[in-house]
């Protein structure tokens, strides 16, 4: 067990980042799959082809194609990812916030999104149509049909299929292993290279992939609880 308390300063703040990792990207592709289910169920017809093609392209590309795209293509053009080292480098100064991690956050923004943007949809087709042409009727346009009437209830209906999303964004993490990003998947390789016995290699794994059942187990748990408190508030 010595690999685990000699190093437990740095798994921390390597779980840290994951979680950091895990809450701006879950935030972020949230609100940007709303705006696209919101496209995809518009009136506007480009927009809605827009919105498709775009869930369509993103949905069938590898995520570690998506990070590296964003982390050496996207830099030739001039688009860099420091806002976010900006933000937040104040509160959180053990914790690197390197462009690295502003492209992690994108990537998995733009990926996750489009998984967000169906299970909403979903959600919304679960909606009775009598209802929002109720609202319609009573001269509501578009944008209030959806915030006031439609996506209440979708997100109550899509809240499973989100809930999975947000446990796959959690474990997709580990792949910004690939920009270089030190969280937790990056800290457990270093780990295995300084502890090359066999014996340390297992601790180090069950460690990490015990915390990540812990990990998931808090989103499941509080996406139960957020499922029967609507469930109870709906009736």
């Amino acid at each position: 067990m010595d690999v685990v308390t000699d190093n437990y300063q740095v798994v921390a703040i390597a779980f840290a980042t994951t979680v950091l990792l895990f809450v701006f990207a879950g935030i972020a592709s949230l609100v940007l799959g709303t705006v696209l289910v919101t496209f995809r169920v518009g009136p506007v017809a480009v927009m809605r082809r827009a919105a498709a093609t775009y869930v369509t392209v993103v949905r069938n590309t590898p995520l570690l194609l998506v990070l590296l795209f964003l982390s050496i293509a996207a830099p030739k053009i001039g688009i860099n990812f420091q806002f976010l080292k900006i933000v937040i480098e104040t509160s959180w100064g053990d914790i690197r916030m390197t462009n690295a991690f502003g492209v992690a956050v994108v990537g998995l923004t733009l990926y996750t999104s489009s998984f967000v943007c169906e299970a909403i949809r979903s959600g919304v087709n679960a909606v009775p149509l009598g209802q929002a042409e109720a609202a319609r009727a009573i001269g509501l346009p578009f944008g209030g049909v959806m915030t006031s009437v439609v996506l209440p209830q979708a997100f109550r209906a899509a809240l499973p299929p989100l809930a999975s999303t947000f446990i796959a964004l959690l474990k997709n993490t580990t792949v910004a292993i690939s920009v270089l990003v030190l969280e937790a998947a990056y800290q457990m390789k270093q780990l295995f290279d300084v502890y090359p016995d066999q014996r340390d290699k297992w601790t180090v794994l069950v460690m990490f992939a015990v915390v990540f059942v812990v990990l998931v187990g808090l989103v499941s748990f509080a996406s139960n609880r957020l499922e029967r408190r609507w469930r109870v508030a709906a009736r």
